[in-house]
Order: structure tokens, then sequence, then C-alpha cells
């Protein structure tokens, strides 16, 4: 008898959902919410991925463009990929959807799960460290990925031995089809420690119209400098057992390799400001700097680069 593939839902499928549903439905029912644009073209002549995750093209993915779906269906794992700023909004559309699933954050930026909590009975926190693009509507690429996927259970590891079952049948699925998922007992010090490198860089790379290579200059060392300190003291005051031993230590690691591992890739974030979208700044920096006031923590690093931003968003004027 043929083994039961998993049901899976993305909902906020664009770059990073998208290439997701390509590589899974090798294995998977693979069901999509997304932009109207990408259905049709999907719908039309199917879904392709190229790039180091290995070229596939999907003939048969159901796509939907709103929440009015198929009454009664139930999915084994309903994985968010929507931008962090939507997370409370897709909460509440598909709130008949995830109280029955077990729900799988890969977002940006810090909170997303603790809003996910409040609807799904289970959540699994993810990391993805990939560089995502679409080359059209239906066709997407991935050039570079500078660490293996994480997951683990949310907020931590302390989980009953069928929650456990339940990640490690998650990974599982994954790997059956060729993608490398770590699971992590600490998924919050993983998201932190994601979210110091998009602390540090994107806001910068957005505001100077600059890949992300390009912030080794010697003249953004002291800003970056003081992203990640204000960082660390947050980190620590929230109880996260970040994995590098001080602020200068991470620092360095970002210097000789991660800003080398991204290379000319520009974050999302810049192309948020450059089409006139909301970013992502209040899950980051804008994080950061909140959560310090909460502990009398001074921000001022971030606390001036998330009113730059906002800045940015109220009027595109400003920078270009």
């Amino acid at each position: 008898m043929p083994e039961k593939r998993p049901s899976v839902l993305i909902l906020g499928a664009g770059a990073v959902g998208l290439s997701f549903a390509a590589v899974l439905s090798a294995h998977s029912e693979v069901s999509v919410v997304c932009r109207e644009k990408y259905a049709k073209a999907i719908y039309e002549k199917g879904l392709e991925l190229s790039g180091i995750w290995g070229e596939h093209l999907i003939r048969e993915i159901i796509c939907y463009t709103s929440p009015d779906m198929p009454a009664g269906k139930n999915y084994d794992y309903t994985i968010i990929t929507a931008k962090g700023t939507d997370t409370e909004n897709i909460c509440n559309e598909y709130v008949k959807v995830l109280r029955n699933t077990t729900a799988v954050s890969f977002q940006n930026g810090i909170g997303n799960e603790d809003i996910i909590q409040r609807y799904a009975p289970l959540v699994i926190g993810g990391t993805v460290s990939t560089n995502f693009g679409f080359i059209s509507d239906r066709h997407l690429i991935i050039n570079s990925q500078s660490d293996p996927v994480k997951a683990g259970i949310y907020p931590d590891s302390h989980c009953s031995s069928k929650e456990a079952d339940i990640l490690t049948s998650f990974i599982t699925m994954f790997s059956k089809c060729g993608i490398e998922v770590i699971e992590s007992k600490d998924i919050r010090s993983e998201i932190w420690s994601k979210s110091l490198l998009n602390v540090a860089v994107n806001p910068l790379a957005a505001i100077l119209k600059a890949p992300i290579k390009k912030l080794g200059d010697d003249d953004l060392k002291e800003t970056i400098s003081g992203l990640i300190n204000e960082t660390f003291l947050v980190a620590e005051a929230e109880g996260i057992d970040l994995p590098w031993e001080s602020p200068d230590s991470y620092a360095s690691y970002l210097r000789n390799y991660q800003l080398n591992a991204f290379g000319e890739v520009y974050p999302s974030m810049y192309y948020d400001i450059i089409n006139a979208k909301r970013t992502e700044i209040d899950l980051l920096n804008g994080y950061i700097a909140k959560t310090g006031r909460k502990y009398g923590i001074e921000t001022p690093y971030n606390t001036c680069i998330t009113n730059l931003i906002h800045c940015f968003e109220k009027s595109r004027r400003i920078l270009f």
C-alpha cells in the first residue's frame, strides 16, 4: 500500500513559498495561497524552479488567491512565508485552517511565531538563509544559501513525544525532497541569530542602495557594531542564548563570512523601499528598540535606523 503523502498548505506564497512548493510537490500534496498573477501563470504553464535546489517543473499544483477554499479540508502542515507585517492578518483570514494544523513559520523578523501561537495548536519555527528570486511569475531561482534550513518546536524543545514526532516527520518530508533541514533544540536562538544579520545589514543596504557585500566598508563599521551591540544586550535581557561569545565575535563572523556569502544580493527591504511597500523594520531594528525600552536598555542605533526607514516608507522621494 502506497505511503500517505503529507498535505501542505503554503500561505503568503511569494518567492520563498513558491520555491518550497516546487520542491515539496515531489513527495507531498501541496496547495498554495498566492497572488492572482502567480496563480494564473502557474495554471497556464506550471511552476518552475531553477538553481541550487535543482531543476523542477510542477504541472499539478493547487493555487488559491483568497480564503475562499473548500470547507473541511485539513492540512498536516501550514507553512507561512508571508511578510512579517502580514502575519496577524494572515492568521485572522485563515483561522479555521490554522486551528486544525501544525503551523510553520519561515519568515523574517522576530515575533511572528508569538502571533501564530494564538491561532494554531502547535508552532514550528524556522530559519531560511537563502536567496530566492523570480525569473517570471511562474519561474523561481535560488542563487545562494549561506546556512541550512533550520526548524524546531517553538518556543523551545520542551515538548511532548507526539510533538517531537510531528517535527521529525516535517524534517523527513524535506529530506525526501533533497533539502537538508537541521533540527534545532533552541529555535528562538536561531531566529534571533538570523535576525542579527537582518538587523545589521538590511536597512543599511536599503538606505545606501548597496548590495550586502558592500557593507564591509570601514565607514560603516561603527554603525554596524552599534546595531549588533544593542541587539546582544536586548537578547540577553530576553534570555536568548546567542551562539557567539560576544558582539565582536559576531561582527567578525559577519565581515569575514556572511557579507561575502551573500555577495551582490540586495535584501528584501531594499526592494520594499523602491517599490513603495511597507518594510519589516518593526520586526527587526524596531523590535530591538521596542524591547530595549521594556528593559530600560538604550538603543540609539536601532532607534535611529528604524526612524530613517519609516521616513523612507512614507516618502520614497527622500531616497529615490
